[in-house]
């Protein structure tokens, strides 16, 4: 299917459940966007969820978020439970103008909701040329190490750095492998790898349904964990929001708000010193990994960032759905009386 398409379908069912046009058009925006860099997990699969939500109450279609505390450089905002695209654009924006002042921004957001793929706001952060970091925490996901009862959320955290040339972003989960992935493998009836999740009694499986049940596991053990935790706290902990249990289950009651936090926190390079010195140096050092030599029979060495674009390039505008993804899609689009495109 044509991207544009797609876009164009999603913002008229988002435009259906009352989000107003310029909430609706960034948030089918996002959508896509990461279906185009090959994250079909934070994409358009998200938005039955979304309209379900939407039509039980727990997203406002309206709302922005508001400050509910400032400090210099740190402020507090209550997303007042807005689509998470919405209010995570307008805490990166915040976050770049009180780095602008203050040399470093930080924006703490209770009452939240998903906001799909992280790395678009650190990115929007770099574009403005600063180091951006945003984070956000779920209900619980995963257990401690040792443990067999899920604690924390594996708390996705993407941090941008601009650069002479493109912009080096990290983008991850923190644990072994996204939920997103696992339910769109069970969706499947594929499995999942080995190491990425353990069933309810925290024995490890490679089935995807057992997976959902039970609980994802940590990237790199009891690092990731760490991570985990560390996010869990800037996020709930700072926003005076949700952390561990209170955060509900985002595939749970869609009248019950899911309520999670986020963490934004942008660096002004020029602050520190000549922003190009800075951009060339990042750009060389990014220049230098890519050209090193790659493992046996391995594909060239590639630089966080790099690979979405190729899937963007390689991707031509068009956007294969999961047959999944479509008879939802298909669903919701006849539910409001909607044309479902053909290409």
């Amino acid at each position: 299917m044509k991207a544009a398409s797609l876009q164009a379908l999603v913002e008229a069912l988002l435009a259906a459940h009352g989000v107003p046009g310029a909430h609706a058009r960034e948030t089918a925006e996002a959508l896509v966007a990461a279906d185009l860099e090959g994250l079909p997990s934070h994409g358009v699969m998200l938005l039955p969820m979304m309209l379900a939500r939407l039509a039980a109450g727990s997203v406002s279609p309206t709302a922005e978020g508001v400050v509910v505390r400032e400090d210099r450089g740190a402020v507090v905002m209550d997303a007042g439970n807005a689509l998470g695209q919405v209010s995570a654009r307008r805490a990166a924006a915040l976050a770049v103008e009180k780095a602008r002042a203050h040399g470093l921004g930080a924006v703490s957001v209770r009452n939240g909701f998903h906001i799909a793929a992280a790395g678009r706001f650190a990115l929007q952060i770099a574009q403005e040329g600063c180091i951006g970091l945003v984070s956000s925490n779920t209900r619980p996901l995963m257990p401690a190490p040792g443990g067999a009862e899920r604690v924390v959320g594996n708390n996705p955290i993407a941090i941008a750095c601009p650069t002479a040339g493109e912009p080096i972003l990290v983008d991850m989960a923190l644990s072994a492998g996204a939920m997103g992935r696992i339910r769109m493998a069970e969706a499947a009836g594929k499995p999942i790898p080995e190491g990425w999740a353990a069933d309810a009694a925290g024995t490890p499986t490679t089935d995807a349904a057992a997976a959902v049940r039970g609980m994802l596991l940590p990237a790199g053990g009891p690092k990731g964990f760490g991570l985990a935790l560390m996010m869990e706290l800037l996020c709930g902990g700072l926003s005076q929001g949700n952390v561990g249990d209170a955060v509900a289950g985002l595939y749970g009651d869609p009248a019950v708000p899911y309520g999670c936090a986020h963490f934004f926190l942008a660096i002004d390079i020029s602050a520190f010193g000549p922003p190009e010195v800075f951009g060339a140096t990042a750009a060389g050092l990014a220049a230098r990994i890519r050209a090193s030599q790659p493992a046996p029979g391995a594909a060239p060495v590639r630089v966080p960032g790099d690979r979405a674009r190729a899937n963007i390039a390689a991707a031509g505008g068009r956007i294969s759905l999961a047959p999944a993804t479509q008879k939802a899609l298909a669903e919701a689009a006849a539910a409001v009386a909607l044309p479902f495109p053909e290409d």
